[in-house]
């Protein structure tokens, strides 16, 4: 376990990427979000990993990378905050009714985070789609309920994060960080 190596879930436009940002500004390690790099790759190369084609090959290029990602994490001093883990993907497979493989299932249990996860909840005002976020605003509130429960199953305790500006959430984490 890296109990220095902290993850912030929740749905799709719920200001994840938004806080990680200002954590980086604040001089944190933080690690991007995978998803939105293989959708881009995948739609310049004219892949079909992508969520709205190949569902499970999509997952498989997300679990490779934030494997990559964990692993190269682990040379990094002090807290490390990850734009989701390696248990999203079991929550999005699950989400998208598609069976969790053993190795999926296997990283998830075996990569382990702070037992803190930060949670982003499903948040009407600030949800917006783009090319590559294309869910609705149901699919948006399923999937921070597929994280919750998935996060949960997995043993961690949820820290719900307020509905509130990125300054002020960036505050409530680091407090949790105890810098």
């Amino acid at each position: 376990m890296s109990d220095h190596f902290f993850v912030v879930t929740g749905g799709p436009g719920s200001g994840k990427t938004s806080l990680i940002t200002e954590l980086a500004r604040r001089s944190l390690h933080t690690i991007p979000e995978s998803g939105r790099a293989i959708i881009r790759e995948e739609m310049a190369r004219g892949g079909d990993a992508l969520p709205w084609a190949d569902r499970m090959a999509y997952a498989e290029r997300m679990l490779e990378r934030d494997l990559r990602a964990y692993e190269d994490a682990q040379a990094l001093s002090g807290p490390v905050i990850f734009d989701r883990g390696i248990p999203d993907i079991m929550g999005y497979l699950t989400l998208c009714d598609l069976p969790v493989p053993p190795h999926v299932a296997a990283a998830a249990k075996a990569t382990r985070y702070n037992r803190r996860v930060f949670l982003a909840p499903h948040w009407d005002e600030i949800f917006t789609q783009d090319t590559e976020r294309q869910q609705s605003q149901t699919e948006a509130e399923a999937t921070c309920a597929a994280m919750f429960e998935t996060y949960i199953a997995l043993g961690y305790e949820i820290i719900e994060l307020p509905r509130t500006d990125i300054a002020r959430r960036a505050d409530l984490v680091c407090e949790q960080l105890a810098i």
